[in-house]
């Protein structure tokens, strides 16, 4: 089954990559296990060996239960292909890899996902590929950072745990003026909210262990593109090796049918916490998009559908022991990397140590909250008692 391309996206979530009747009539596709391929005769096995081929050949190289994520993945994107990856920041490295060579050079945003970085900073410097981090509210002003050996440029937006938002299409245009490919890391917004391609980015890529996933049980990364160089996109993650199991990419695409519903649930119950947190005189700020007061709100409500239900704030300046006593009582906010699943989260963090063309100055503390599908009047409360911890604490 496959949804008009005129549909809304919410009804391509819920047909793309399905095929019911060419599996005895399951709604789901199955769970190919396999590494082994074999063909039935000497021809059959060298016609798999031939340009455009489009049968299956090995495992690494995928079954039909990769071809029906990847098919799903590129129809909901309106990419030329899409290739599913062992997680996000394998999806980071497959993209990256597939556009520069040695003697390159990229630009990337300061507000990168760290695990971007610590790539930059040791695989491709080792491989000869030099890096710059830019401010993320650079825009058209990219152009000045250009050099004739640059390929990529490399955005993120918003931001990880800072959550600038960047202005995307300028930072395209004058990419493509020089000759220089812009990938995004679109994991926040997935493509039910912001779609990278349409704004005219030749490379997406996206932790599907997070809101396509939606429930903290699986690592996949896909990376999608338009355009002449979306070929070694796919060529790049065969000569590494890089594939996913065929048990999480059955989970990755069950999570697709449901992510519109859950990303709803999601936005809302940030942005009701959001609201509230601005609200507390423990706050100083509240880092994100979809409030009006925040610096890239202007951007976020030119090119984004809506926000996921990730976002940050930052503490009037606390000491440990008040800190430690806020999260350690929380009831239903669990500690811990990743985030986009059903179950709310807060990670503390410190953005100071991954920052390198812009200053974070913030004399208080960063929590990183992840709004999951909770009754918001209850994350509320859990919230609410944790400052109650805090202010004791602090006395």
């Amino acid at each position: 089954m496959s949804a008009d391309k005129t549909t809304k996206i919410e009804t391509r979530l819920a047909h793309a990559g399905r095929a019911p009747h060419a599996h005895h009539g399951a709604v789901n596709p199955p769970v190919y296990h396999a590494s082994t391929i074999m063909h039935p005769t000497l021809a059959d096995w060298e016609a798999a060996g031939k340009p455009g081929y489009d049968g299956y050949v090995y495992g690494r190289f995928g079954t039909p239960t990769t071809r029906a994520f990847e098919t799903a993945i590129a129809e909901i994107y309106g990419a030329d292909d899409a290739v599913a990856v062992s997680s996000g920041l394998a999806a980071i490295a497959v993209a990256m890899t597939a556009h520069t060579k040695a003697g390159d050079h990229v630009l990337v945003t300061d507000s990168a996902y760290f695990p971007c970085r610590k790539f930059c900073d040791n695989v491709l410097k080792k491989y000869g590929v030099a890096t710059t981090y830019y401010d993320p509210t650079v825009g058209a002003g990219i152009s000045n950072l250009i050099r004739p050996e640059t390929s990529l440029i490399v955005t993120e937006s918003p931001g990880s745990l800072t959550f600038e938002i960047q202005d995307i299409p300028a930072i395209v245009a004058a990419a493509h003026a020089r000759g220089v490919k812009v990938m995004t890391d679109n994991t926040w917004a997935t493509a039910l909210y912001f779609n990278p391609l349409d704004h005219g980015v030749d490379v997406v890529v996206e932790a599907a262990t997070k809101y396509i996933s939606g429930h903290s049980d699986i690592m996949v990364g896909l990376v999608a593109g338009r355009g002449a160089g979306t070929p070694a996109l796919r060529a790049t993650a065969r000569l590494l090796g890089n594939c996913s199991g065929p048990d999480d990419l059955y989970l990755a695409q069950r999570g697709l049918r449901t992510l519109a519903v859950r990303l709803a649930r999601n936005q809302a119950n940030g942005l009701t916490l959001a609201r509230w947190l601005q609200a507390r005189p423990e706050v100083a700020k509240v880092l994100h998009p979809a409030l009006p007061d925040h610096p890239g709100h202007a951007i976020w409500q030119r090119d984004f559908r809506g926000a996921s239900g990730l976002f940050s704030i930052v503490l009037h300046p606390v000491e440990k022991p008040a800190l430690a006593a806020f999260l350690d009582g929380l009831k239903l906010f669990g500690m811990g990397a990743s985030w986009g699943g059903y179950e709310s989260l807060i990670l503390p963090s410190d953005p100071r140590a991954l920052r390198s063309a812009t200053v974070w100055d913030a004399p208080g503390p960063l929590l990183r909250i992840h709004a999951g599908l909770e009754d918001p009047g209850d994350l509320i409360a859990d919230l609410e008692a944790g400052f109650e911890r805090l202010a004791r604490a602090g006395t």
